[in-house]
């Protein structure tokens, strides 16, 4: 069995679990630590049978929560390469990195991590399991800042800076690579970003995809989205509010060119033109509250997949951003 649950989606923060029987990822942190590891327990998800962050790309509501989550969690977080350097620049904005100093800034942090691992294992701490279902009775005030006991010089220091992760996996777009016993699948999306990409996950025969924050469907991400049985898809806006909105001209242009934001109408066009039918569940997902209307978002798709009626098994569902949705089970 695979699930997906959507934690948040939208322009103030995205984050979604995906799970098969034996491995638990979560894509993109968008909130706080706190919120997260809230909304995972509200959903039913607990946060510390996670395996991995994986990132889509590093804009704020994407990684707000990054840091603190891995480090308190203790877990590696997939990037790009670029997508790394990326974010090391936005948390660390007054730093300025030559390449060989960046490649000394990785070497150093491998360190310090093999140093964190090493002192751990001396002190015999209890693990994360042990931390966390202390504080099971409220999981809204579950500790997500820094522990309360002395450190060393040496975890200090680590924890001193907002860019240390307990572990770093690179990967490539196009390139398949496993988390546990899900099979990963990057493809590049096109959006105003280091190195954009969406995911297409397969595990126990059912096949999962996420694709959010792209400024039009390239033929690229409409052959990743073939045989996907549960897809999360972009419908940001409706292009006459946005058109009518409360956003600057340059917000507008950014949003409405190839590098923004998927609208209602391109997402109909896609359902209707190019999306082959197979998937039981279509998310939609990254909804703007100030230029769209949950209700527009689902009647666009709705009339899309009317022309066909070999879609109308589809269930359409609509993620939010104040809550998680329902897990959805395959």
């Amino acid at each position: 069995m695979m699930r997906m649950t959507v934690l948040a989606s939208g322009s103030k923060g995205n984050s979604t679990v995906i799970s098969s029987s034996k491995t638990r990822v979560l894509v993109d942190a968008g909130l706080s630590c706190r919120e997260l590891i809230k909304r995972m327990a509200s959903a039913g998800e607990d946060p510390a049978l996670l395996d991995a962050i994986l990132i889509t790309h590093e804009h704020q509501d994407h990684v707000a929560g990054l840091g603190v989550l891995a480090r308190r969690l203790g877990i590696p977080v997939y990037f790009t390469e670029p997508t790394h350097r990326a974010w090391v620049r936005m948390v660390k904005p007054r730093t300025t990195m030559s390449y060989a100093q960046w490649l000394d800034h990785v070497q150093r942090e491998k360190e310090a991590r093999a140093n964190a691992v090493a002192l751990d294992a001396a002190e015999q701490k209890p693990g994360i399991c042990d931390s966390m279902s202390a504080e099971a009775e409220d999981p809204s005030s579950a500790g997500c800042g820094e522990p309360d006991e002395p450190e060393t010089a040496a975890k200090s220091s680590t924890k001193a800076d907002p860019t240390f992760l307990p572990a770093v996996e690179y990967f490539h777009s196009g390139r398949q690579f496993c988390i546990g016993d899900i099979e990963v699948t990057p493809f590049t999306i096109p959006h105003d970003a280091a190195d954009p990409c969406g995911f297409v996950f397969s595990s126990e025969g059912v096949r999962m995809a996420l694709a959010t924050d792209l400024g039009y469907m390239p033929p690229n991400v409409k052959a990743a989205l073939k045989r996907i049985d549960v897809l999360l898809l972009e419908s940001n806006h409706d292009l006459e509010m946005l058109k009518d909105g409360p956003y600057p001209w340059s917000v507008k242009q950014r949003v409405l060119s190839r590098v923004g934001h998927l609208s209602n109408l391109a997402t109909a066009e896609f359902l209707e033109r190019d999306y082959d039918g197979s998937a039981a569940y279509i998310v939609l997902g990254h909804l703007s509250e100030s230029n769209n209307a949950p209700e527009l978002a689902r009647l666009c798709a709705e009339q899309a997949m009317m022309n066909h009626p070999t879609l109308l098994g589809n269930r359409i569902l609509l993620a939010e951003q104040t809550a998680p949705l329902s897990p959805i089970s395959l």
